[in-house]
């Protein structure tokens, strides 16, 4: 439970549509939610429902279709001049999905991490600013002889260190974690969780954790919003979503979650979500508070049926 609950971002009526011929696409469709300092909030939901491009457009890689992005109460889409967007480029940065794609391989190490360093002037010359990249690859859990290395030389979850120190190196307030672990072995996943955890503790990060893992958001996130085709259907403390989901979608994702029980995945019955249902009634249905901060995409007459069943 965060004690503090200062916002750190706040989102509102979020839109990101693309066109593709007289087709219109609704990646992200109307998006209200706050992030709070110190906090990780964690967004699921299955492939192609709008998340990854939920963090681009936030960190204004695309450009909203319509909404708001408030970050310390400034509006990111207001932005217009190139010295207040390098500002905000140095306060907010993005861990990507795919440790392979996502380093230069042209580059050495050092060169990737330092980018940010160079483009923001943090350091006063050459020695200070190998010393800043020595630092993180320590911080980070590599060692300082990696600096030279050329990113083929490393494993995914290594280049997945890189991509956390390039992050790291302008001292940002707040990152967005694109999927960055679902391109690493499982035996890696956890180490990079926790070498997160322990940075967000060590500096003060605030996280918008991207993922389809349910069982790793858990572990990870405060709170979780649940994401289906361009829209939060429920959000609530990660604990809270797992004892008490709400929303037919949620459910059906809890209940494919594999548990290491034999007899418990012999009996497991899968929940299938209705999507007919969804379609069908999804203009009257908006984020309604059910329980104290435990929110779900309702009509009015499944508000009702909701609070009288889970208050």
């Amino acid at each position: 439970m965060i004690e503090k609950r200062e916002k750190l971002l706040e989102i509102e009526n979020l839109k990101q549509h693309f066109k593709k011929g007289e087709t219109v696409i609704k990646a992200v469709d109307g998006l209200t939610f706050n992030i709070y300092k110190g906090e990780t909030f964690g967004l699921v939901g299955e492939s192609g429902c709008g998340k990854s491009t939920t963090g681009r457009t936030i960190i204004r890689l695309y450009d909203a279709t319509n909404g708001k992005v408030m970050f310390n109460g400034e509006n990111v889409h207001g932005r217009k001049s190139r010295k207040e967007l390098k500002k905000f480029n140095r306060k907010m940065q993005m861990i990507f999905q795919d440790p392979y794609a996502s380093l230069n391989p042209r580059m050495t190490v050092a060169d990737i991490i330092a980018e940010g360093i160079d483009i923001h002037g943090l350091a006063k010359n050459k020695q200070e600013r190998m010393e800043k990249v020595y630092e993180l690859l320590e911080t980070v859990g590599l060692n300082r002889e990696h600096a030279n290395r050329y990113p083929h030389e490393f494993s995914g979850g290594q280049r997945q260190r890189i991509g956390i120190a390039r992050a790291l190196a302008v001292e940002p307030e707040f990152i967005i974690a694109d999927e960055p672990i679902s391109a690493l072995d499982v035996s890696i996943q956890a180490q990079v969780v926790n070498l997160m955890k322990r940075l967000q503790k060590e500096k003060g990060l605030t996280y918008l954790f991207i993922a389809h893992d349910l069982s790793m958001v858990k572990y990870i996130s405060d709170r979780i919003g649940v994401m289906y085709r361009g829209k939060i259907v429920e959000l609530a403390e990660s604990n809270e979503l797992y004892k008490n989901p709400i929303h037919p979608y949620t459910q059906s994702l809890l209940s494919a979650i594999p548990l290491p029980d034999p007899d418990y995945e012999r009996n497991r019955k899968r929940q299938v979500y209705d999507h007919k249902d969804h379609e069908a009634n999804s203009e009257n249905r908006e984020l309604r508070e059910v329980k104290a901060g435990h929110w779900v995409a309702c009509t009015e007459e499944e508000y009702a049926k909701y609070k009288d069943q889970y208050s």
